[in-house]
């Protein structure tokens, strides 16, 4: 095969996936919002189950319910009909996933599943399939074509399904109104949970965060500043902050001349600065530290207080960045 013949045929397959999953859209009925009550009715987990794979997709499905807020595992289903049933509760809820609807080890599940009381939501090819029959809702995810040339090797067929398991994912997400929050605490490793982190978990709190009163000087906020190496210091009064000094302001006084160290720091300061809740991203904090060309965000609890400090630098460390 040449370039072009390789170009042709990945443009083929991709015009045909892409079809085939588009193609759901129209078949998206009450079966879906079916599906949708069942889940968010249930006390118990999604059990998601399929062979082959369907069963890879039915894994990744699995794990997209999860980690959006839907409890989920995947359940072989020749595991299954040998003793792991026991893993099925009856307040769960059986997602089964088989594109002929006849898939041998599925369609064994069903009728032990059903005596457990557990409702079924089947997702198939074929809406006269055995699968679908025994369904309490159906998503239909069958597709035209295969993109494989010999029509055997399953692929626009497991694409829709993955898209269709992906609709109904997110779908319970926002009906569970789930955020940006709750994602972050089913992710804290790797670069995706770094990104998550809170402010608080990386905010300079107590003697370690730049402060001096309202009727502090200039010497002493550069004492301060010298002190705590953070390029600035916040200027209170009382448990309240009232302005920040940074480096900038001190560089923008010291030009403007006239004795900057006798200056009190609310000649000198910088009102109404800039702060975060200290339940807020760590991503939130960079982003409005983009946004105003600041290199840091005073942290403040439920409360209004203020809780600490948090430096881009920190974000670098962290691995926001």
């Amino acid at each position: 095969m040449d370039k072009k013949s390789a170009l042709a045929t990945a443009r083929r397959v991709l015009d045909i996936e892409a079809g085939a999953v588009s193609a759901l859209k129209r078949r998206l009925d009450g079966n879906f919002s079916r599906a949708v009550e069942l889940i968010l009715s249930t006390t118990g987990k999604v059990v998601v189950s399929g062979m082959g794979k369907s069963g890879i997709i039915c894994q990744k499905i699995a794990s997209t319910l999860a980690s959006t807020g839907t409890p989920a595992f995947f359940l072989h289903p020749a595991e299954g009909v040998h003793g792991d049933l026991g893993m099925i509760m009856k307040n769960d809820i059986l997602l089964a996933v088989s594109n002929s609807g006849e898939t041998e080890e599925l369609i064994k599940v069903m009728p032990l599943v059903k005596r457990m009381g557990v409702r079924t939501i089947a997702m198939t090819g074929r809406m006269d399939s055995t699968l679908a029959r025994n369904g309490d809702a159906v998503l239909d995810v069958g597709v035209k074509e295969e993109a494989c040339t010999l029509g055997l090797a399953p692929t626009a067929s497991t694409t829709a399904c993955l898209a269709m398991g992906d609709a109904l994912a997110i779908a319970l997400l926002e009906a569970r109104e789930f955020k940006a929050e709750d994602f972050a605490n089913l992710h804290p490793a790797g670069s995706l949970g770094r990104k998550l982190m809170r402010v608080g978990e990386l905010m300079h709190k107590g003697v370690s965060m730049p402060r001096v009163s309202v009727n502090a000087s200039m010497k002493e906020a550069v004492i301060e500043m010298t002190a705590k190496r953070m390029g600035l210091t916040g200027v209170f009064r009382g448990g309240r902050i009232v302005g920040v000094i940074t480096d900038g302001d001190l560089r923008r006084a010291i030009e403007q001349g006239g004795g900057v160290l006798e200056k009190k720091v609310v000649d000198v300061m910088t009102r109404s600065p800039k702060t975060i809740s200290v339940d807020s991203l760590a991503e939130a904090a960079l982003k409005q530290m983009e946004e105003h060309s600041i290199t840091s965000l005073f942290v403040h609890d439920d409360g209004g207080e203020v809780a600490g400090v948090v430096h881009m630098h920190d974000l670098v460390k962290a691995g926001v960045i």
